[in-house]
């Protein structure tokens, strides 16, 4: 399953650093991870500073 960044997050960009398949970029409001290319191994959520990403 993929993961998903909650409205917790404070758009800081640690979690687009820490992707190793550059599934997250800066969208509107807050980051987001797209779906069809996580691959759902969780350095994202490891890397986040407010705990904001969780897998769906």
């Amino acid at each position: 399953m993929a993961y998903k960044i909650s409205d917790a997050c404070i758009s800081c960009g640690a979690c687009a650093d820490t992707c190793p398949c550059g599934a997250i970029s800066e969208g509107e409001t807050q980051y987001v991870i797209d779906a069809e290319v996580c691959m759902s191994c969780g350095a994202c959520a490891e890397g986040c500073p407010v705990e904001a990403i969780s897998e769906e």
